[in-house]
């Protein structure tokens, strides 16, 4: 019998994605190890560290060579620091196109003594990724945000009905795991087509999720919301701008972005794991990063492909890492100082990894 086999890439990104991005590889590779899951491993350079090597941020070859992964974990881009030459290219819209990776999914979990606002949080937004106000992903040539004239500029928002139905069903489907409730957040009151399109949609696809109750709010009365009382959500699905903005709030209630690990996933059987936050050119190299939601983002990506794929291990393993990381986090000396900890990333890993390796 053929053991159960995954193939993971491995994209440091930038800055601080040398420190965190190998966290969550030694960390996976801890807890494969634990479940008998054969991975294999393939490095894969992008970002400065290839531009100064290839020429290029996204070295020729670099799609095609992903596309025959299972999925790959993505570090952090530092793109406004890349110098202004061809080659330096903003590798996000590009790798969330081409593997038409339109959902993106965000947890927002509070941990007791970490600084959250609340200690009963537990939400997921399900943010659309290719369409909405975002000028580098939202049209299939050019851009849109154009200038006409020096006085005036446009930003066009996309929605469009397949794209709308597509994220709402992946938000579904993640409710029916979770409470069976879903709540779809927009502004229909102004953006009236819209807005208006992408509620219809939600309330076309809940018609196939019967046991799952749908009920929709302002965005500006969830941005409320979120701090009063974010207990009262579990999944919710908006669009690429609104999605962009209430996933940092909610994280800022638990603890800031390095609490902020996010999973993008598409029509197809490839997954991203990408931290929501940036690549800290500031601290970068410090051992002070926290490594939290790349680690978590790279658990989610284990969990999502064991389903996929019928992968029993890779399931387990993921069910593994999410409690060593909550017995790490409750230590103070095993997590990092913007998460009230005395440790750094190594000691959050060490941590981990000890309690993945000790688990009865």
């Amino acid at each position: 019998m053929t053991s159960p086999h995954l193939t993971i890439g491995i994209l440091n990104g930038d800055d601080i994605g040398y420190e965190i991005v190998p966290a969550s590889v030694d960390i996976a590779k801890a807890a494969a190890k634990r479940h008998g899951l054969n991975i294999d491993w393939r490095p894969t350079p992008i970002g400065r560290a290839a531009l100064d090597i290839h020429g290029s941020t996204m070295p020729e070859g670099m799609l095609e060579s992903l596309a025959k992964m299972d999925g790959f974990i993505l570090g952090p881009i530092g793109h406004r620091e890349y110098p202004k030459v061809s080659g330096a290219i903003n590798p996000h819209p590009i790798l969330r196109k081409y593997f038409n990776l339109f959902a993106n999914v965000r947890p927002t979990k509070s941990f007791p003594g970490l600084g959250a606002i609340y200690d009963d949080i537990d939400l997921v937004i399900v943010r659309e990724n290719n369409e909405g106000f975002q000028p580098d992903r939202n049209v299939v040539a050019g851009s849109g945000e154009f200038r006409p004239t020096e006085e005036m500029t446009i930003s066009v928002r996309v929605i469009t009905r397949t794209g709308s139905a597509r994220v709402a069903r992946a938000a579904f489907e993640i409710a029916r795991q979770r409470k069976k409730r879903l709540t779809t957040v927009h502004k229909n009151t102004v953006f009236k087509l819209g807005c208006g399109m992408f509620v219809e949609e939600c309330y076309k696809v809940a018609k196939e999720f019967p046991d799952v109750v749908l009920d929709e709010v302002i965005v500006d009365t969830m941005a409320m919301r979120l701090i009063r009382d974010p207990q009262s959500f579990d999944v919710i699905v908006t669009t690429n701008m609104f999605g962009d903005i209430l996933t940092d709030e909610a994280a800022g209630l638990v603890g800031g972005l390095g609490m902020a690990p996010g999973l993008c996933i598409g029509e197809g059987n490839i997954a991203m794991a990408q931290a929501t936050h940036g690549s800290a050119p500031d601290i970068a190299g410090k051992g002070i990063a926290n490594p939290y939601a790349m680690i978590e983002s790279t658990r989610m990506m284990f969990e999502w492909l064991g389903h996929n794929r019928g992968i029993k291990p890779a399931v387990e393993m993921a069910a593994t890492m999410s409690r060593a990381i909550t017995r790490t986090l409750a230590n103070p000396a095993t997590r990092t100082k913007d998460i009230k900890g005395t440790g750094g990333t190594t000691d959050m890993t060490r941590g981990i990894i000890a309690a993945i390796e000790t688990e009865k």
